[in-house]
């Protein structure tokens, strides 16, 4: 018996969803299938490297935990990266913009403690990362808008005088007396440190708060009208002035936010993980935040799985060498990888394309 109508139409979006689907899996699936390849080259069964990450992500709760309180930071900057990315702008700065935000939130806490009590002292360490990584960001965005500097080179560059503010404070005026300056500065007080679940490395209130985040930002991006002129924007941004629609201001408000969103990871950091601010407080969470949403397809839903999956091989990693003799920058191999795949994939090329004819990307 043949389709009926409804069938033909009930299969098509199935077709369709596979279809698009399926170029953004080719990158994960090629990746996985290289380092399986380096893996037999280096003498490990790659089903014994597979089963090593999944014990160091998941063998525990306190690993699982762990595996978490890496997510929110990666949360918070993928969804602020999804904002720039809508408005067609390559946004390479979120790692700086998370730096200043430990850098406020940590001057912050030495201001206002022990002056104001200790919750009010936290919930301003938050306001006083948002708002560092909304000047980081808002600087970054007069630097492309105003300064006609491009956002990759702007970006990069606010991240190296945000690092180099961070050494010079650890290193000098905010120097702990008689410990190694690599250790940081004084840690907080153990009153303004977040709450955790059991004792692990898991803030409860950091999660929530960062997937409260993505999802705000997933109604922000798709519901509003907000949304739709920051696409309009990304789209064309000549056609979008024309239409009355303010490139350059949505362009600022798309860096402001994306800014803010990174500087409470920041925050977040220094309040719920190293409880100090020390050189490395990013972790290079920034740069991975941009490996997810590229490979979310610029899409809110995919964010938090791709996030998961990359927090889970972070964590994971570092059992390779006490269990298979193999480093841990396996991982980041593997990491290395998929961005050079992500960036070759048929949608990102097509971009690159338009972008040296003097385009602005597609929206995914």
């Amino acid at each position: 018996m043949s389709a009926g109508p409804d069938d033909r139409a009930g299969s098509s979006p199935r077709r369709a969803w596979a279809a698009e689907l399926a170029p953004r899996l080719a990158p994960l699936a090629l990746s996985l299938a290289l380092v399986a390849g380096l893996c037999v080259l280096l003498g490990a069964s790659p089903a014994a490297v597979a089963s090593s990450l999944w014990e160091g992500a998941f063998g525990s709760a306190e690993q699982a935990a762990r595996v978490l309180a890496t997510l929110a930071p990666l949360l918070l900057c993928g969804s602020g990266l999804l904002f720039t990315f809508r408005a067609g702008l390559y946004h390479l700065g979120v790692e700086g913009q998370l730096v200043l935000g430990a850098l406020c939130a940590t001057g912050a806490a030495r201001a206002l403690w022990p002056g104001l009590p200790a919750g009010a002292v936290a919930a301003l360490c938050v306001v006083a990362g948002a708002l560092g990584g909304v000047l980081w960001g808002a600087l970054t965005g007069a630097l492309h808008t105003r300064g006609r500097v491009s956002e990759i080179f702007a970006g990069l560059g606010m991240n190296f005088v945000a690092q180099g503010a961070v050494l010079y404070l650890v290193f000098g005026p905010w120097k702990r007396p008689g410990v190694a300056s690599m250790a940081g500065t004084e840690p907080l007080d153990a009153a303004l440190r977040l709450s955790t679940l059991g004792g692990t490395e898991l803030s409860p209130a950091a999660l929530l708060l960062a997937a409260l985040a993505l999802v705000g930002t997933a109604v922000v991006l798709g519901r509003t009208h907000f949304g739709l002129r920051l696409r309009a924007v990304g789209l064309n941004p000549e056609a979008a002035e024309v239409l009355g629609v303010p490139a350059a201001r949505q362009m600022l408000l798309a860096f402001a936010i994306s800014g803010a969103l990174a500087g409470v990871a920041g925050a977040l950091q220094v309040l719920g993980t190293f409880h100090r601010l020390i050189p490395n407080v990013s972790s290079n969470l920034g740069f991975l935040a941009l490996l997810v949403v590229m490979l979310a397809g610029r899409r809110a839903a995919l964010v938090a799985p791709i996030a998961l999956f990359f927090s889970a091989l972070n964590v994971g990693s570092l059992k390779l060498p006490m269990t298979l003799g193999l480093e841990s920058s396996l991982s980041g191999v593997l990491q290395g990888v998929l961005v050079l795949l992500a960036l070759l994939s048929p949608w990102d090329v097509r971009n690159m394309r338009k972008i040296r004819g003097g385009g602005r990307p597609e929206e995914a």
